[in-house]
């Protein structure tokens, strides 16, 4: 029999002393009640802890939406890219400081709005998983940051170009990469599929109805990019406080030209971003929007209203740009829950499904080989 395991054979005397404990190890009697009791309380604590993990995994319910299906589907649209993020794939590395003039420490207590200046790592990106594609007129623009204020504290947030979110939740979310996954007899989104999810998510209809009001800029650098999830300030009296933000630019607004493409560079955008670092910093105010009583939160393709209060919180200021590379922002993931005391997550199912999408999109990248990125600097040094 295998090693450890004991057969009981009629007269024996080596397990005869059911009654008392073992010499060896002091273990007592499997016929003393208290002891089952005991080891039976084990055993459901290690079922409790398997059963845990299965759940969590999908095991128990293979229809349910996992982080790991969530991955396959971004795979399944955009290819597979070795050692890139699964979404926002094509992305620079910045850097510089936030500094606040103390006018959000009314409805927050994180320290980041207490007046000051904190230390900033970001990054620019265009959505999608695709690393190498080229920069084009219409590419969703995203601006991710972590705030670093003393005392150990950490505020990671993500933001896009468009005013609210195509989908409001997860489900949404894993229909839509399915619908846009690319045809293999003609290599582009099948219109019946994509025509399928539109019909069975409402929601988006009138989110990109939203988007369309809203032109893009002709650069990062004069776009706002906004939360669209929503969370919550907690002020020092416990009052917590439905919010929203947006950096707002500092540069004016020029809306893309038509004549505006990646013919001659397929990094335009980006190769604009560092350009107009080079010249000088690059800046955004940070814009709070303060929601009321009935404003939703838990369903990002919603707009609030116009007449919300809105706090300048202070300014972000962006003088480095780097390419992605081991110990920059590359090897940051920008968890929208990563949060500082005074900001909650609110009760938006797409935080918790962002969160755990992240998290399996870096664990998956850690471990695969790095190729440079498609941005790079010219003369390979930072600016």
């Amino acid at each position: 029999m295998p090693s450890g395991c004991y057969a009981t054979v009629p007269g024996s005397t080596q397990l005869s002393r059911e009654s008392e404990p073992s010499r060896n190890y002091g273990l007592p009697s499997f016929r003393d009640l208290g002891v089952l009791v005991r080891l039976a309380a084990i055993g459901v604590a290690v079922f409790v802890v398997v059963a845990a993990f299965a759940f969590v995994a999908g095991w128990l319910s293979p229809s349910k939406l996992t982080q790991d299906k969530m991955m396959d589907a971004f795979a399944q649209a955009n290819g597979v890219h070795s050692g890139f993020r699964r979404n926002h794939a094509k992305g620079v590395c910045v850097a510089g400081a936030f500094e606040s003039n103390g006018q959000a420490a009314r409805l927050s207590t994180a320290s980041v709005f207490q007046p000051g200046r904190v230390p900033v790592v970001g990054r620019f990106a265009l959505a999608g998983g695709q690393p190498a594609m080229a920069d084009g007129p219409q590419a969703v623009r995203s601006m991710a940051l972590s705030f670093r204020p003393p005392g150990g504290e950490e505020w990671r947030t993500g933001m896009n170009n468009i005013p609210v979110f195509v989908v409001k939740d997860a489900k949404g979310f894993y229909d839509q990469l399915l619908a846009a996954a690319p045809d293999p007899a003609t290599g582009k989104p099948d219109p019946a599929k994509m025509a399928a999810f539109l019909a069975a998510h409402p929601e988006t209809g009138r989110a990109l109805a939203i988007i369309r009001q809203y032109p893009f800029s002709s650069g990062f650098a004069n776009a706002a990019y906004n939360s669209l999830n929503a969370f919550r300030f907690v002020s020092t009296a416990g009052v917590a406080t439905p919010v929203r933000w947006s950096m707002v630019p500092v540069a004016p607004f020029e809306a893309e030209t038509a004549g505006q493409d990646a013919k001659s560079d397929k990094n335009y955008l980006f190769d604009a971003l560092i350009a107009g670092v080079r010249q000088g910093p690059l800046e955004w105010h940070l814009i709070v929007t303060a929601g009321r009583p009935g404003d939703p939160t838990d369903d990002a393709t919603i707009a609030w209203p116009n007449d919300r209060e809105h706090i300048d919180a202070g300014t972000l200021t962006i003088d480095h740009v780097e390419a992605e590379a081991a110990g920059n922002c590359r090897d940051i993931n920008f968890d929208p829950l990563v949060l500082p005391a005074g900001i909650q997550a609110s009760d938006d199912p797409l935080l918790s499904a962002r969160s755990a999408a992240y998290s399996e999109s870096f664990t998956r990248r850690a471990g695969e080989a790095k190729t440079p990125s498609a941005v790079q600097i010219g003369g390979g040094e930072g600016s």
